[in-house]
């Protein structure tokens, strides 16, 4: 079998391997997908292969699935008047906003130049078999002479089959770098970047399976998000364009402390030169899926309990502890069953079929990272009876006596699962809690209220997440059919906006300035110091960051800088 075809076949598991890793695997004679300079996807056939679990593979190892942060914001995120000021005139001219997400309608004119061209420098479509983009396995690419000759064509896709059958892509392109329809009122942030996209392929069904993901969910796989950042990266090195990289995609999946392969990737990149990674905070501050624990010595052990509703196949628990703490479990079912106590020596695994009810639970002790030492309690549910879960989490040492618990995102659940006494604070999503890149929360533009849902700070070493707020709740954008628009809610359009602002001030600092050592974290600040603060709220919080963003303010605090 072809290394392409073992990419998609699901008699193949798929590995991210850390090159820097000391348990690094012999790797002759199987496939290997490059990610930049430190990480690569492996490819091993499932027979005769170990059963995925995290005792026989790393935590790190077995990639973790990702889902949408979906949902006049431009005037209230500071960025019509930037566009519009005479002296600054800012459109995002020259520069290459980057999208991973579900694909792009490059049809629509919204993503068209004014003579019919497309503003599309390229798409990757994971999903499409037979033309990778240089130094890739899989997928199809389509440059932008390709996707012009089928504007051309009287039927565009028999020559650039890509869609987006979602609409979430071309939602989030469009909102950050749409063109200007006077007709329908509606401009992108960024209205004359270049675009690049990827379409990312839906995560295989043993993964889905081993992470009980429903059918219908949207799943992405990490080892494909981070490719496809690889990919965005060359493409803009090629091309020699400052590159912005817009992520509305999230997890719940990690340690929320930005040491995951994607995050910390994503770190990485986002300290290089003329780039710029934004990411959505996610949408789960509401929905009851993180537990934030404590024990003292007077105390036997801390009971989490975990409603379980009808109907749910199968769900996961990450119970993370950082070290030197160390953490033990029992679980007992609604009928007062219990698995006996599982000890924490680190690769001990255990699973427990109970007598009364269909479920299977296993639970596996590992340490996680190397410099860290943190623990990682890895629990699954399979078939769970309806009711009250309770965990009893025991302590065995007391310095910081505190852990975390997080249930899979709300939409990777085919019921409803959640803590009895949830926390909504730390439930930033994967990768937003890498410290390097701007993570983005939402607000609503009508009241300057906080976007209920979206994903509430610090990281768990308390790093300032999310770093500031943009507009979130019915946010305008266009639909796949041209000349169709639709409002959403959620931290996927914060995200966009916030990109659209970044091409922006790309476009000021490196194509007019000549300032090309300018990386995320310099735009970080320069964003945080033109962020509006309300009187009476202290900054930075768990739930703005610095504030609301405001570009024009951003120029303005530079302008005062300069003085």
């Amino acid at each position: 079998m072809s290394c392409e075809d073992q990419i998609y076949s699901n008699d193949y598991y798929d590995l991210i391997i850390d090159r820097e890793s000391s348990g690094r695997p012999d790797i002759s004679g199987f496939c290997i997908q490059p990610i930049d300079t430190r990480f690569y996807a492996l490819y091993i056939p499932r027979e005769g292969s170990p059963e995925l679990n995290i005792s026989n593979y790393t935590f790190s190892a077995i990639p973790k699935c990702y889902t949408l942060s979906d949902q006049s914001a431009l005037e209230a995120s500071g960025i019509l008047k930037v566009q519009n000021q005479p002296t600054l005139a800012l459109k995002g001219n020259g520069v290459l906003l980057g999208f991973i997400d579900t694909g792009i309608a490059y049809t629509n004119p919204v993503f068209r130049n004014s003579d019919g061209s497309s503003r599309i420098a390229g798409i990757w479509d994971q999903t499409i078999r037979g033309n990778p983009p240089e130094g890739f396995l899989y997928g199809s690419e389509y440059l932008q002479d390709v996707i012009n000759e089928a504007l051309l064509a009287e039927d565009p896709y028999t020559v650039v089959p890509s869609r987006d059958e979602n609409g979430h892509g071309t939602y989030v392109a469009g909102v950050a770098a749409g063109g200007r329809d006077a007709a329908n009122d509606f401009s992108g942030a960024a209205p004359e970047a270049d675009i690049a996209v990827v379409k990312l392929k839906q995560a295989k069904q043993y993964l889905r399976e081993f992470y009980f993901i429903p059918d219908q969910a949207v799943a992405f796989e990490e080892t494909d998000i981070m490719a496809a950042v690889y990919y965005l990266w060359r493409l803009a090195s090629k091309r020699n364009q400052p590159l912005v990289i817009c992520l509305a995609l999230g997890s719940n999946m990690g340690s929320h402390d930005g040491t995951n392969p994607l995050a910390y990737y994503l770190g990485d990149v986002a300290i290089r030169q003329m780039c710029a990674v934004i990411t959505a905070a996610g949408n789960e501050a509401n929905a009851r899926h993180h537990y934030l624990g404590s024990l003292s010595e007077e105390m036997e052990y801390d009971q989490v309990e975990i409603s379980v509703g009808a109907g749910v196949t199968g769900f996961t628990a990450q119970l993370w502890a950082g070290a030197p703490e160390l953490y033990s479990v029992t679980v007992m079912s609604p009928t007062g069953e219990i698995v006996p106590m599982v000890y924490p020596r680190t690769g001990e695994r255990k699973v427990y079929q109970f007598i009364f009810e269909e479920t299977v639970v296993s639970i596996d002790y590992r340490v996680v990272g190397i410099s860290s030492g943190d623990q990682l309690i890895y629990i699954r549910f399979e078939k769970p009876t309806r009711g009250i879960w309770s965990i009893q989490v025991y302590g065995n040492n007391y310095l910081t006596d505190s852990y975390h618990i997080w249930l899979p995102n709300s939409s990777f659940l085919s019921g409803e699962v959640v803590f009895l006494r949830s926390n909504p604070y730390y439930t930033v999503n994967v990768p937003g809690d890498a410290r390097a890149v701007i993570t983005v929360g939402g607000y609503n533009t009508k009241d300057n209220s906080l976007y209920i849902d979206s994903g509430r700070g610090y990281t768990v070493n308390q790093y300032i997440k999310p770093d500031f707020v943009a507009p979130a709740v019915e946010v305008y954008g266009p639909a796949t059919r041209a000349g169709i628009y639709e409002n959403r809610t959620g931290t996927s359009a914060a995200a966009a906006v916030t990109a659209g602002a970044a091409g922006l001030f790309m476009e000021w600092v490196v194509l007019r300035r000549g300032a090309a050592n300018i990386n995320t974290v310099q735009i970080k600040n320069f964003f945080i110091r033109g962020a509006i603060r309300d009187n009476g709220r202290t900054y930075p919080n768990r739930e703005w960051g610095y504030g609301r963003l405001n570009l024009y303010d951003t120029f303005d605090a530079l302008r005062e800088y300069n003085r």
